[in-house]
Formats: C-alpha cells, structure tokens, sequence
C-alpha cells in the first residue's frame, strides 16, 4: 500500500454544527434571536439538510431533485441545491441564504479531527503519497492551508473540477493517476460507504469511518496507519 486517498467532510474535517453556522451568519449581518427560536430554526435548517457536510435532507423538495443528485459537479450547481434547500426555512432577510452558503466554505467553519494532522504525519515519514478525493462545490485546499495541513497532501481530486462524482470510478481514477499509483497499491478512506467505496470498483482496498462530531471520533483515522504498517511487513 503506497498510497492513500482521504475523503475531506465527515473524515479528515468536520463542519461546525447547524446552529453554530446559524448563529454566525446572524452575528455578521446584526440579527439577532430569542434562543429558543435560534434552536428551533437551526432543527429545521438542520432537517432540510441545508448545511453542506451536515446531516442529509429529510427530503428533497421535488424542483431540486435534479441539481440535488448533480450538486458536486459544478459551483453552480452545489450553490443552489444547499441554497434552494436553505429557503426552506424563513429566515430574517433574503441574503442570508447566499450568507450561510459562504460561511461553510470559510476555513472558521471546519475543524480537523483530533488525530487528521498525526495520521497525515506519520504517512509522510512513511514515504506514503497521500490525495483528498471530494464531492463538492468549491475548492477546499485554503482549508487545509489555513491548519497547516497542506504540506501533508500531494493531489486534490476535486469533483467540481472534474465534473464527476463519487462513487463514479473516474474520480478514483483521475486521483490514482495524478499520484502515479496503481489503484491495487491504493487505500481508500471514507464516511460514505456508497461515494467512497466507489473506488473498490477500481480495485482499491477501501475503508470507512464514522462520520461524527470531531469531539466523539478522537481516534478514528489510526487504524490507517495500521494497515499501512500490515502492508509493509506482508
């Protein structure tokens, strides 16, 4: 095993929760609300699924039904799922849609699990290439870069950029080539047993974590450098 590709939401990074998100926005832009109202709309904002990398919808309103399954392919695209999903809810002034979509993509927003930096480190010293695989709309390398994570990846292999999504074995493929692997040679690490275990289609060894609260998951990416240890002395 020569290389690992991680998956970004709900396995390196964690975004801040519904009502955190909410509470922001409403900061910046002089809202305020009762907290008893703040909880009651972040649930619904929350069951709607309007925060990119949060709990999923409930349902999906039928006019989104078409950029919903489409959502990572484009800017466009992602924008308006989470924002069409996000006017679910009423909310105290007609930017605040656009507002909370920006927000997410802002480094304030994620927090790396307690053990992303050690796992990604000690691949480093093992002279193991390491790639971010994602669906999503927008380019997350500032992330990484502002908690000084960057240094640790080779490639990006970014849906958007690529116009096409997990599990699609062409992402998986376009990240195996740009780091010069065999996908045989390649793990595979994610929350999303549908999109990231895409890649066994390849023929890459796949394996799956919870996505959690940073707080609950504190040791969930060292199992990784385990199999990557088991690999070397085979």
């Amino acid at each position: 095993m020569r290389t690992v590709l991680f998956d970004f939401s709900g396995t390196l990074f964690r975004i801040e929760s519904t009502r955190e998100w909410l509470r922001a926005v409403l900061d910046e832009r002089g809202h305020s609300m009762a907290e008893s109202e703040l909880d009651e709309c972040a649930a619904r904002l929350e069951a709607a699924g309007a925060l990119p990398g949060g709990a999923p919808p409930r349902r999906i309103p039928g006019p989104l039904a078409d950029v919903w399954a489409v959502r990572d392919t484009s800017t466009e695209r992602h924008r308006a799922a989470y924002t069409g999903l996000a006017r679910e809810v009423p909310l105290p002034d007609d930017g605040m849609y656009d507002a909370l979509y920006d927000r997410h993509m802002t480094a304030r927003a994620w927090c790396p699990y307690p053990d992303a930096g050690e796992v990604l480190r000690g691949l480093r010293e093992r002279g193991v290439g390491v790639g971010v695989v994602s669906n999503i709309g927008w380019d997350l390398r500032p992330v990484f870069r502002a908690r000084g994570l960057d240094p640790l990846v080779d490639t990006y292999t970014l849906s958007f950029e690529h116009g096409v999504q997990k599990p699609d074995v062409r992402i998986f493929r376009s990240a195996c080539e740009g780091l010069g692997r065999d996908p045989r040679e390649v793990l595979m690490v994610g929350d999303d047993r549908r999109a990231d275990g895409g890649a066994a289609g390849l023929g890459c060894a796949v394996h799956f974590v919870d996505h959690l609260p940073a707080a609950e998951r504190p040791s969930g990416l060292r199992p990784v450098l385990e199999a990557v240890d088991r690999s070397s002395a085979a």
